[in-house]
Order: C-alpha cells, then structure tokens, then sequence
C-alpha cells in the first residue's frame, strides 16, 4: 500500500502518454502477452532509463502503537474501527479446517521481496507467533541476491516504510500458512532514492525462480503505469515473470490503496482521472486487491465488501492523520500498458480490449486491520495496526502455498485457473457484489472526485472474480492448476 503521509518518496516527475500493447499470447505461457523489443527510436531505452521510475512499500502502518496485541474492542474504543488478530484471519477464510487435516504449507515456501528489509524481522516474527501461538515456519531465510543491504538508518523514513512493509508482509504470509517456509529477499536500494531500484529487484526475482528457491512471490509494492517513460519501457522489466513462469513460480503484486486513482512521481499528487499500476497490471502476475471484512454479533464472518476507507472518518483519522476524505481503497481498473489477456476473454464486457486489475480480493480495509508487531528503528516499538492490499497480497501467497501442498507441486501462473473456477461458480470463489473504488482528495486547493468501479456479480473492477473459501478454494486450485 502506498500512502504520501507515511512512506517518503523522491523523483522527478516527467509526463508521458503510455502506448497500449496488443495482447498477443507468448509461446508456451498461457494468458501472457507477447514480448516485445525493449525499445522505441533509435536510442531505445533500458532498465539503466527507468530511475525516476518510483516503485513504492505500500503498508499503511499509522504508528498507533500498543505493548500489547489490540483485540477487536480495543481498537473499536480507542479509534473506532476495527482491527483482528491471526485467529480471526483465520477463521474468516475458513482456515481451520484446513489445518486440522494437516494442510498448513508444509513442504512449500513463500518468498517475500522487500527493498532493505527489517532489521528485526527475526525478533519480530518470534515474537509475534509466541504471542499468538503459532509455530515458527521450518525454515525462514533471509538473501541479498542483488548486493549487499545497506546498514539500517532509523533516521532513513525510506527505510522505515520498507521495515514496515517487510513486517506486515512476513508475518501475515506466515498467519495463513504457518507450516510453510519463508525465504525473505532484501534488495540494497529502492527506487524512491532515485537509483534503479526496479531493476535491482527484478534482478533478485530472476535469481529465485532461476534456482526455483520457492512456490509464491509476494510483492506489495508497484509504480503507477503512466510513470513509465512507454509500454517498452515496462517490457524491459519482464523478464522475472516471464522466467517465473516458465518455471512454474506463481507471481503476485498488490493492486494499491489509492482506488481507481493512484500517485505521480513526486509521490504525493494524485491523477485526477483512474489509473492502474505495475507489476499488478502484469498479465503474468495476479493482481490481489482488497476486501473488507465483516462480522455478525456472533462473531462469524459474514459476507465481504469491496474495500474502501474513503468516506469514512474514523478510518481516515486513524490510518492518516485527518478525516478525509483521503484515497483508502482497493486499486483496481483497465491497464494502459497490457491488452485483455486470453484468461480474461471471458469477462471482455467488463475489461474491454485492456488488461482488468484486479484478479482476486483479500483483506485489506483499514477498518479492519491486523495486528503486526515490530521494534525496527525510526517508528514507535511494539503492537501495531496494519492495512491494504499490502495485507492482501501475503494473505494470498499464503492461500497459494496451501494449494501448492495440495497440489504436490508449484502452481506456477494461477490467473487461468482463477477464471476459469470464477466462470464454473466454484463454491470457493466467494463473488464480492457490495462496494467501489471510486475515491476523492483535496489537491490544489480543491476536491477532485475519481470515479472509480463497482462491485457486483461475477468479475468487476473493484474485487476480481471475488475473495475466497479457502476450505473449498485451496482444492479446486489445486485441482485446476496444471503443468
């Protein structure tokens, strides 16, 4: 999730009118859209041409701190929504009955790519399974395969938005598959220092799929398309997906927070018309957006919305400082920079000729965050609310990971499978039919409005085909991915 308030950002911004490529399928790799020259004019452009290209952590973390895990009242009294910890999680996507026949992960890894990383992600994680009685993952691994990181700066807000990032990402990945490995990629720089950090992480993804050192590739970070110099310009940063791919490594990207709109290079100016992001745009990468979840005076899980935060005041005092209306919703709309992809065929009358954000929905609202722990320097230690598709997106790795125990194997590209289980009203894809993405913010010293998209039976633009069951979702993907 990326929000201007709390994740420092520098680059120049340059404007641009981004070209729509044709979606022609690749050879071999159902659903992709065919690689193209990696340059346009006789100079061409390389991965050396995207530093001012702003790739962003996305967790939205407001420093409301506690020594202890909030419950759900707590958070309720003290900022007036809601918050939940792992249990709830768990149960809200049917979980335990999964873990009670031994379908926990086992065998299968989750990797997390974070620029920098957290100095205390170990400690953190410890920590936060002892408070919650969860076990520590069999292996948990931690590579530089881009170069060495940085020492810590607690005084580099940089680095504490991706420490931040790093803890929601860890911990909430390890909440839904607790018998899984974790194998955390730390990369030296981040675009937002106005080096190439894009390419540096592209790099360090190339190696894990290279040396197949895990399942699911969970990403919650992602630059604006019209950031982008031109479609060419994207395409020369393909290549970890495309080799991903082919060696069966399912690939996933957070769709942002910031609605049907989403931030220019300067990292707080919003586009006044909807835009998506990349790599969630990517039509080898699933694009995991956001759900709300609600609960029944039992306690039971009822059925989800569509997430946005917007227009409510409590979540906006809480998750920034103010009451609004800021963009707090699931990223979600038609790509500039990729054409319909044949798995989306079956959903053009939604979608058009362009690629549609995003593939799937998880919890994301701010009302409605979950409890992540963290004492790395530069923010207040201890028990913290966390939110947004940055939450989303590790809660599916740790779904995909579950299917990949099921299945016996790595998934590989799951985007096919999803449409096809959506089109067949498979009882584990749970339509998401409530809510929007459309958002507003004051900038220039007026209020502008983006609208954005509804939610409503089968595929939209705001939720994907929908959220999950995960006591019937894990089987039938399982079951409808193949080599």
């Amino acid at each position: 999730m990326r929000m201007p308030r709390l994740v420092a950002v520098a680059a120049g911004w340059f404007g641009l009118t981004v070209a729509l490529a044709a979606a022609a399928p690749g050879p071999g790799i159902p659903g992709s859209v065919a690689a193209r020259p990696a340059a346009t004019g006789p100079a061409g452009y390389s991965v050396s041409a995207l530093a001012d290209v702003a790739v962003r952590p996305g967790v939205q973390r407001a420093g409301r701190v506690q020594a202890s895990p909030p419950a759900t009242a707590d958070c309720e009294k003290l900022y007036k929504v809601a918050c939940y910890q792992p249990a709830q999680i768990q149960q809200a996507y049917d979980l335990p009955s999964l873990y009670a026949r031994g379908v926990t992960g086992r065998g299968r890894t989750i990797v997390i790519v974070d620029s920098f990383g957290s100095p205390t992600i170990r400690n953190d994680l410890a920590v936060f399974d002892q408070t919650f009685g969860l076990p520590a993952p069999p292996k948990f691994t931690i590579i530089h395969p881009a170069g060495n990181v940085p020492a810590y700066n607690p005084g580099n807000s940089d680095m504490v938005g991706w420490a931040g990032e790093t803890t929601l990402d860890v911990e909430y990945a390890h909440v839904i598959a607790p018998g899984a490995s974790i194998l955390l990629v730390e990369t030296p720089v981040s675009e937002t220092e106005g080096v190439h950090g894009f390419p540096q992480i592209i790099r360090a993804e190339q190696y894990v799929a290279r040396n197949h050192l895990g399942d699911v590739i969970s990403q919650s970070f992602s630059a604006t398309e019209e950031t982008f110099p031109s479609q060419a310009a994207a395409q020369a940063l393909r290549g970890a997906y495309q080799l991903a791919a082919t060696n069966h490594v399912t690939v996933l990207a957070a769709s942002g927070d910031s609605g049907a709109a989403d931030l220019k290079l300067d990292g707080s100016t919003y586009y006044s018309f909807p835009v998506t992001s990349w790599p969630d745009s990517d039509p080898l990468v699933t694009a995991v957006g956001g759900t709300q979840l609600h609960v029944t005076a039992t306690g039971k899980p009822a059925t989800p919305t569509a997430w946005n935060d917007t227009y409510n005041p409590a979540a906006n005092e809480f998750a920034v400082g103010n009451a609004g209306p800021n963009p707090l919703a699931g990223g979600g709309g038609r790509s500039v920079l990729f054409g319909r992809p044949g798995y989306q065929n079956g959903v053009k009358n939604v979608t058009g000729g362009q690629r549609g954000v995003p593939d799937i929905s998880m919890s994301g609202a701010c009302d409605g965050s979950v409890d992540t722990y963290g004492t790395f320097g530069g923010a207040p230690a201890g028990w913290s609310p966390a939110c947004g598709t940055s939450e989303a997106t590790p809660l599916f790795a740790g779904i995909v990971a579950l299917a990949a125990q099921v299945a016996g194997h790595p998934l590989g590209p799951v985007n096919p499978a999803l449409y096809r289980l959506a089109a067949a009203h498979a009882r584990g894809i749970v339509d998401v039919t409530k809510g929007d993405n459309t958002v507003s913010f004051t900038q220039g010293g007026r209020r502008h409005t983006v609208r954005g998209f509804a939610a409503g039976p089968g595929y939209d633009l705001a939720s994907g085909v929908g959220t999950v069951n995960a006591r019937y979702f894990v089987s039938e993907l399982a079951s409808a991915v193949g080599h």
